[in-house]
């Protein structure tokens, strides 16, 4: 079955702004510094998910405020669109068994 599609106009790009304030966004890093750092501090990488691009770009940001903390590099790799891997050197591939996780 087609259907027309009348009156359907592209809306134009927004800004992309962070639906958080200025104070929720410095408790979430915060929390993401704590939690993914202990996480990677523990198993020497983390998975976390990063639907847009404020996510991602969030994700970047821990790993260069861990880069700083820990004075060891912390890399970041995409897995996919809505995945990303915090790593620390000598874990850049997956376990066999958490690759199947």
């Amino acid at each position: 079955m087609i259907r027309d599609l009348y009156n359907v106009r592209l809306r134009p790009a927004e800004s992309i702004t962070t639906p958080l304030t200025d104070e929720e966004e410095r408790r979430f890093q915060a929390v993401l510094f704590s939690e993914l750092g202990n996480e990677i501090a523990d198993r020497g990488w983390v998975r976390f998910p990063a639907y847009t691009q404020e996510d991602r770009r969030r994700l970047v940001a821990l790993a260069h405020r861990l880069t700083a903390h820990w004075g060891q590099r912390v890399f970041v790799e995409a897995e996919d669109q809505c995945r990303v891997r915090l790593y620390l050197t000598g874990h850049e591939v997956l376990p066999e068994s958490a690759a199947r996780a």
